[in-house]
């Protein structure tokens, strides 16, 4: 059997590139080892799916702190507004909500990956499910696909979407980096991204906080020297083994590099009230204390931050529940605000890889050349999504990536196919 285009694997970088080498009016077969296709997209923003991001240009490349740069010439063939049109245009209504994420009007992902497969049957694109691959065999005209029934499956281009190796139970488990090596690509350090992260402190072991959220807090991220190397302001969540949220997720990967240089624990920080410089807050607390000497100082703060953190900061300062206003020396005050401005924890270690939301590392870009995502060494060869050294925030920018690389290389993996077979 020959195809001018296969896409092997059926996530949201695969879909695209199906649609796209289709739309070519080529011969496309779509492999994938599970049984369902879009299973990520599936879960995606909570099960709603969060498709793309409507922020401008800049500042979704600035959301893809993982060779995100690379993405410029990719986005001039096919950006974020071209994916929210293409949802359009196949009937899905999209929404905007906070910091530009766009979802869809009913909520529902499956509506997403259903205009997805409406689109891929009424391109005529052949799909496999359930079809693990065993081997590919480069060639120079043409390549060959083993299955692991050992059928074999000639095609002039193919397209490599099987994602990195979060996410495993959506059938992302690294099975392309073999792949990609045999075709003399270098594959980067693997690492966990988008992550929540361990502590071993006592405050987590006593399980203290455990379930606490904060609200629009500033996390940072300290160098051995206790410098901020990054600072995200979002909400953040205790859990029973460390701290989690969007917050988190965002500043993880840069704990997981500091551990890479072999520091480790690394030190988060927390700004509690990040709106506030601390003389302000000190000046400002004066004030009260002066003007409300009898009351005591847990009901003068009460309402900085929820009540479980306030008791825990209050006890760490050495402030009892009942001390009055009157009797809180200088020294406690400042502890007590310091604490609130700068409440720290040591990070240990982060969860497996497998249960972060994005891959770090994968295929080097510097091996795929980025308006086409073709292999630099080898003919008919594309990459698109987590398999690539491309890894973004989560809030729609890795689907944004996922969407626009898929998109590129099933154009151009179709134009090429065209010569070779």
């Amino acid at each position: 059997m020959t195809y001018q285009v296969i896409i092997i694997g059926g996530g949201p970088s695969g879909l695209m590139a199906a649609i796209a080498a289709a739309e070519q009016g080529v011969k496309t077969l779509l492999i994938d080892k599970g049984n369902k296709l879009g299973k990520k997209l599936a879960i995606s923003g909570g099960g709603r799916c969060n498709v793309t991001n409507r922020l401008p240009q800049e500042e979704v490349i600035k959301h893809i702190p993982g060779n995100g740069k690379f993405l410029y010439s990719a986005f001039s063939v096919f950006d974020n507004y071209d994916i929210i049109d293409f949802f359009e245009e196949l009937g899905v209504a999209l929404k905007e909500e906070d910091h530009g994420r766009m979802f869809p009007a009913s909520n529902k992902a499956k509506d997403v990956v259903n205009a997805l497969l409406n689109r891929l049957d009424k391109l005529g694109v052949e799909i496999r499910t359930n079809t693990p691959v065993k081997a590919i065999h480069y060639g120079d005209n043409k390549h060959q696909i083993i299955l692991m029934d050992n059928e074999k499956i000639d095609t002039g281009s193919i397209v490599i979407a099987v994602g990195g190796k979060s996410v495993p139970h959506t059938g992302s488990t690294g099975d392309g980096y073999a792949w990609a090596k045999k075709a003399g690509h270098t594959i980067t350090d693997l690492y966990p991204t988008e992550v929540p992260l361990i502590s071993k402190e006592a405050v987590i072991k006593n399980k203290t906080l455990q379930g606490l959220s904060l609200r629009d807090v500033a996390v940072s991220v300290l160098n051995p020297k206790g410098k901020a190397i990054i600072t995200h302001q979002m909400d953040m969540i205790f859990t029973h083994f460390g701290v989690s949220g969007p917050a988190i997720l965002r500043c993880s990967q840069y704990v997981v590099k500091e551990f890479m240089k072999g520091h480790r624990p690394v030190v988060l920080e927390v700004d509690n009230l990040p709106d506030k410089k601390e003389n302000e807050l000190i000046e400002e607390m004066r004030k009260e204390m002066e003007n409300n000497p009898k009351k005591s100082f847990r009901n003068l703060v009460k309402g900085f931050v929820p009540e479980r953190l306030l008791d825990y900061l209050l006890q760490s300062a050495g402030i009892s529940k009942e001390d009055k206003s009157a009797n809180i020396s200088k020294e406690k005050l400042l502890t007590f605000i310091q604490l609130l401005k700068h409440f720290s924890l040591s990070i240990h270690d982060t969860q497996s890889i497998e249960k972060a939301f994005v891959t770090g590392g994968g295929v080097s870009i510097k091996e795929v050349i980025p308006n086409t995502m073709q292999s630099k060494f080898m003919d008919g060869l594309y990459f698109c999504g987590e398999i690539l050294d491309i890894h973004g925030y989560t809030g729609g920018y890795n689907i944004t990536s996922a969407m626009v690389t898929g998109r590129v290389a099933g154009m151009n993996a179709a134009w090429e196919s065209m010569s070779r077979i």
